[in-house]
């Protein structure tokens, strides 16, 4: 039976109360990378309330994407992943705020992504190139945004291996390792992230992967930025 006065969010905020759905709706998320780790981070930041984001990707949706992106069905291969996400918002969420940059993270285009930064509460980095989770590293301790970022889900099979972690505490993750060296060397003390301390099964490229995984990594993320960002 159903309850005609409930809303789309009436069961989140009986859980968080109406102050911190107010807080989620009144957000701004940025989601940089929407692929395995990324999506499922987007999907449950939309359907927790925030009210507003910007996409960052690039790529368009493969074959090869349907074992483990959310995004990725035989009716969107070939779709930018950015074209699709906005769609699927819209339909858990119409009355959100998107903006959707069809872009490669890099240097070259920083600059113009940094505007749409202005009011974001917090970033989430879902990116694969080490040079882009660096680079927004930076970007993210200069405008004093909140960051997490996702560290390697690749060659695993154990999603509950994952933990929430400072940069620098972490360990086993290759990923991670090559990232606590550069940015000890930009002088940044700090970077809030999610990684796996599991030792990965094979070391093959491109990376293996599985559905459970990468997901698991993804709303990780979403319940660390819902519970920042209305603890307060």
């Amino acid at each position: 039976m159903h309850d005609n006065n409930e809303t789309r969010l009436s069961r989140t905020e009986a859980l968080l109360g109406k102050d911190a759905v107010q807080t989620l709706n009144d957000a701004k998320v940025a989601v940089f990378g929407l692929g395995g780790v990324g999506s499922y981070a987007l999907e449950a930041l939309a359907r927790s309330g925030i009210g507003s984001f910007v996409l960052v990707d690039n790529d368009t949706i493969s074959v090869s994407n349907i074992n483990r992106q959310l995004l990725a069905l035989h009716s969107t291969i070939g779709r930018y992943k950015t074209d699709t996400a906005c769609e699927r918002l819209a339909d858990i969420a119409p009355e959100a705020k998107v903006v959707c940059l069809n872009l490669f993270y890099s240097k070259d285009t920083a600059a113009g992504v940094e505007t749409q930064l202005a009011g974001c509460s917090y970033i989430v980095d879902a990116i694969d190139t080490v040079s882009s989770k660096i680079l927004l590293a930076e970007t993210a301790f200069r405008l004093h945004i909140p960051i997490i970022s996702s560290m390697g889900t690749g060659n695993k099979l154990d999603p509950s291996r994952f933990e929430v972690a400072d940069i620098f505490k972490t360990s086993v993750c290759p990923l991670a390792k090559v990232l606590r060296c550069e940015l000890k060397k930009r002088g940044i003390p700090s970077l809030k992230t999610v990684y796996s301390k599991e030792v990965p099964h094979l070391s093959c490229r491109p990376p293996a992967s599985i559905a459970f995984v990468p997901s698991a990594a993804g709303l990780l993320i979403a319940s660390e930025v819902v519970k920042d960002l209305t603890a307060g």
